[in-house]
C-alpha cells in the first residue's frame, strides 16, 4: 500500500534532509527520484522543502541549523517514528537509558515532534501527526521505504526501543551476519545491525525504494554523488547500494527482490 494517509504508534513514517545547501541538495534528489518541491516558510525564518512525488508528500529538506554547521556536524538524514503521543513517549526516554535531544514542540498544525538519542548514541525523531501523518508515498521508486539502525549494541539498543515504543526484536543469520527486525503487531518495521567496520557511529540510516539499483547508483555519480560500496544482492531481500550524495549526506537505495511483498 504505497499512499498513507495514518501510520500506527512506533512505526516509522518520515524522513527529512538537514543540508547545508539545501537549493544543491533539492536540485540533486530531485534529478534523482523525479520529487517537486513545496517552499514552505517557518516561524524561524528558513525555508523548509517539501519533497514531493506525484502530488504526494515524499520526505523534507532544510537547512542544518548553524550551531550544528559550526559544531562540524555533517549533512545528515533524520529518521522519525510516529507516535500518539510525543510527551508521553519522551516522558519514558530517560528512565529507559536514553537522553532527550529535542523537547517536543509543535509544528504549527502539522503535528507534534521531539528528538531522542537512544543508549547506544544513535539519534531519532518522533512525530505526532495532527493535519500531517508524515510521508504520504512509500515503498516505490524515489520514496522511503525503510530505516535501519547501524550501533554495535543492538541488544541494548533493542531493549530501550521496546521499552518506548513496544517494538519486539527477531534476530536471524543473514550470511554470516546477524541482522535484527524490529516488529510492530508481526510487522518488520525497521532493522539494526552492528557496524561493518570500527569507527563507523551509532546512527539511523535510511532506504529509499527504487525500480532499478544500478541505474539510480549511476544517475547518482553523474550527479556528483559517490557509492560506498558495489550494489549487492541480498537473498530475498533485494538489491541495494550505500550512497554519499554531493553535499555529504549519506543514504542507501533498495531495489527490492519482490515488490509486491513490500507493504
Amino acid at each position: 500500500m504505497p499512499e498513507r494517509t495514518n501510520y500506527k504508534h512506533g512505526v516509522p513514517n518520515y524522513v527529512d534532509l538537514m543540508s547545508n545547501d539545501p537549493d544543491a541538495s533539492c536540485q540533486f534528489y530531485g534529478g534523482l527520484f523525479g520529487w517537486t518541491f513545496d517552499p514552505q516558510p517557518t516561524p524561524e525564518g528558513p525555508i523548509y522543502n517539501m519533497a514531493q512525488k506525484n502530488g504526494k508528500a515524499v520526505a523534507g529538506i532544510g537547512p542544518l541549523p548553524p550551531d550544528m554547521v559550526s559544531q562540524g556536524v555533517p549533512p545528515m538524514w533524520n529518521s522519525y517514528v510516529n507516535v500518539d503521543d510525543v510527551d508521553k513517549t519522551l516522558a519514558q526516554v530517560e528512565g529507559a537509558g536514553g537522553v532527550v535531544m529535542m523537547p517536543a514542540m509543535d509544528v504549527m498544525d502539522a503535528g507534534r515532534m521531539a528528538g531522542l538519542v537512544d543508549p547506544t548514541g544513535a539519534a531519532l525523531m518522533l512525530w505526532q501527526a495532527n493535519q500531517y501523518p508524515g510521508s504520504e508515498l512509500v515503498n516505490e521508486h524515489g520514496t522511503f521505504t525503510w530505516s535501519e539502525l547501524m550501533t554495535p549494541d543492538v541488544d541494548k539498543a533493542a531493549a530501550f526501543y521496546h521499552a518506548i515504543f513496544g517494538w519486539d526484536a527477531d534476530t536471524a543469520d543473514m550470511g554470516g551476519m546477524e541482522y535484527t527486525s524490529f516488529t510492530v503487531d508481526g510487522d518488520s518495521i525497521a532493522g539494526a545491525m552492528k557496524p561493518p567496520m570500527d569507527g563507523i557511529p551509532p546512527h539511523w540510516g535510511i532506504y529509499f525504494s527504487v525500480d532499478d539499483c544500478d541505474a539510480t547508483v549511476a544517475a547518482a555519480q553523474a550527479a556528483g554523488g559517490t557509492a560506498m560500496a558495489e550494489p549487492t544482492d541480498v537473498p530475498t531481500v533485494g538489491r541495494m547500494c550505500p550512497l554519499v550524495d554531493p553535499i555529504g549526506a549519506m543514504f542507501s537505495v533498495m531495489q527490492p527482490e519482490d515488490p509486491s511483498a513490500v507493504k
